[in-house]
């Protein structure tokens, strides 16, 4: 299968101005000569083709653009169609195609699993791009793009090649005893050893930021009942997303929306009112909110004049030691009673400095970026592989049979592999490209 030509739609589905159909492999040229009945266009030149059926019936008119092999985006010969993007059209233009021999419909993520067969991409620049396609938010859309440039990967191939260093220094030992090698040999390595730990250790101790910025913040709604709790969550989701009731408890399960504070992708979660109940469903709600605050990467407490405080409601720890940040809102200003020291006042009716409280939000999410620049670990897999290299790190910084220490070096190095894909990673490169799309 790897030696068909693979064609497909890589623009969006649908009606649209116009419409890019994509071909990859050694029959690429051919086709397309064949389909447009003239010669292919310079290199990267875009020129203008009527596109044919076999029977001689113009299908459409349209640009051809060729990238020879092995400069282009999958590193075999490509060329694109831009033609007019109505769903007949296109449909016409794919059956003509299917009818070559030795063309096929590409299956999802094709196109871009052969640019990393062929080390046009690596495995982390391949991640980075499904990110790009799916980001929602301007934060999440650089993330990718520094992820894309090679930054992450680049670093992972620089601690691999140090630590293979380190590692050709000890086999030298072992293979070649007799030698006149150092003495201070193992005093060396394990200096190397101990630095390259560190550096890793102080990389992934990055409160998982680039996850975050990836999957979304989490923040959660909290307070007593009938604070204005669902109607803060109503106010970020621009719609009646949650019950606002003035019976207290009307909220039971945790509510979520999704949105963007900032360019930063965040979920809000409402939760139920805190307080002391018999209920047996209410008591559980109270649960969930207590478990998804202590969760969550920031907390807003709503608090309000006509609410008891959550110290005579028998929670008094849900900010504070162990707890993630909080911003204090006093809701309902528009009573009249004063705010309570440190809190925000707000009204959720008249909107009285609602916007204040955005931008505390986006401040506080700020603040937990990365430096600008760098590249933050955007997945588990690659935490996962970093804490794998510091534990054979540790290992062999303890370690005193010199074979053993180069045996945990080679498998820190194997977990480092894994990031970027220089090692057998089949089962991940499996998951990842089936979530592309068809012609990406």
């Amino acid at each position: 299968m790897a030696l068909d030509t693979i064609f497909a739609l890589s623009s969006g589905a649908g009606v649209s101005g116009v419409a890019i159909i994509r071909l990859s492999g050694e029959l690429a040229f051919e086709a397309v000569a064949d389909l447009t009945r003239s010669s292919l266009p310079p290199p990267r030149l875009a020129l203008v083709r009527k596109i044919f059926e076999k029977s001689g019936e113009i299908l459409d008119e349209g640009l051809v653009i060729r990238f020879p092999s092995p400069a282009s985006f999958t590193g075999e010969d490509v060329v694109e169609l831009h033609v007019h993007g109505g769903i007949a059209t296109v449909d016409a233009i794919l059956k003509s195609l299917a009818a070559f021999d030795g063309l096929r419909l590409a299956e999802p993520g094709e196109f871009t699993r052969r640019a990393f067969e062929n080390g046009k991409l690596d495995l982390t620049s391949v991640e980075a791009l499904s990110d790009l396609i799916a980001a929602e938010t301007e934060a999440q859309r650089l993330q990718a793009l520094r992820q894309l440039s090679g930054t992450f990967g680049k670093k992972c191939d620089f601690w691999r090649d140090e630590l293979i260093g380190v590692l050709a220094h000890l086999e030298a030992w072992i293979d070649f005893p007799e030698e006149d090698l150092p003495e201070h040999l193992i005093k060396e390595t394990k200096h190397n050893i101990l630095y390259f730990k560190n550096i890793i250790s102080q990389y992934i101790e990055d409160n998982k930021v680039g996850e975050r910025i990836r999957s979304g913040f989490s923040l959660a709604i909290i307070g007593p009942p009938n604070a204005g709790k669902s109607s803060l969550l109503n106010f970020f989701a621009g719609r009646d997303a949650a019950i606002v009731s003035k019976q207290a408890g009307t909220t039971r399960d945790v509510i979520e929306v999704r949105c963007a504070i900032g360019g930063l992708p965040v979920t809000f979660s409402d939760t139920a009112g805190l307080r002391q109940s018999t209920d047996q469903i209410e008591e559980e709600g109270v649960k969930r909110a207590l478990s998804v605050s202590a969760d969550a990467d920031l907390q807003i407490l709503v608090r309000a004049p006509d609410c008891p405080e959550l110290e005579d409601s028998g929670f008094i720890a849900v900010a504070g030691d162990g707890r993630p940040p909080s911003i204090e809102v006093w809701n309902k200003s528009d009573l009249g009673a004063s705010p309570v020291s440190g809190t925000l006042s707000i009204s959720l009716k008249t909107g009285k400095n609602c916007d204040q409280l955005v931008k505390k939000i986006e401040t506080q999410l700020q603040g937990m970026l990365p430096r600008e620049g760098s590249a933050p670990l955007t997945r588990r897999r690659h935490r996962e592989a970093l804490e794998s290299c510091l534990m054979h790190l540790d290992r062999a910084a303890e370690g005193s049979e010199i074979e053993l220490i180069a045996e945990d070096i080679r498998l820190s190095t194997r977990a480092i592999g894994k990031i970027t894909g220089h090692v057998d990673v089949e089962d991940i490169l499996d998951r990842l490209f089936n979530e592309f799309c068809i012609g990406k």
